[in-house]
């Protein structure tokens, strides 16, 4: 991965720069899916690089340290691009995520949580799941089973549609 251009210059202690950690949750793949970063932070401009389970990662965005609202746009390397909203109260940032892909015929959000490195966030982090959870976050069996039978379907036709050249 490219090296971080960003100096890390911010005195906020809600924005150390250095390793973080984290997880996401999707709708689609319900539970944690863990991330880590390295984050550098710099008169309201955020930098990183990363790894999760769907694979590396770089973002750029922008932090106030007025009221902690942070946003940046993941992009992962040779794919698609994930836009962050999230607010740091100091334990880490936490908020909501957003894919749009094919022209918006695809979109997907969910919560993430990410803090430093070394930092055990207070139960009151738990409540961004739980929000996610309450509000429908959480795919019922029926969805599954409707997501299961569209996936199924697309790979049907694939499948005869190159047997049928």
């Amino acid at each position: 991965m490219d090296p971080i251009d960003l100096k890390a210059d911010e005195t906020d202690p809600r924005f150390p720069s250095g390793p973080w950690t984290g997880f996401f949750w999707q709708r689609m793949l319900p539970g944690r899916h863990q991330m880590t970063l390295d984050l550098v932070f710099s008169d309201g401009q955020l930098e990183a690089k990363g790894t999760d389970r769907v694979g590396h990662f770089t973002f750029a965005g922008s932090y106030d340290r007025e009221d902690g609202a942070c946003r940046w746009t993941k992009q992962y390397l040779g794919k698609h691009q994930v836009s962050y909203t999230g607010v740091n109260k100091g334990q880490g940032i936490w908020g909501a995520w957003e894919i749009s892909q094919l022209w918006g015929l695809y979109r997907d959000r969910g919560v993430f949580h990410i803090w430093p490195q070394g930092m055990t966030p207070t139960a009151e982090a738990d409540l961004t799941e739980e929000a996610f959870l309450g509000s429908g976050g959480a795919p019922s069996f029926v969805k599954g089973l409707f997501v299961a039978a569209l996936f199924l379907a697309y790979f049907l036709v694939r499948f005869y549609l190159h047997w049928w050249r």
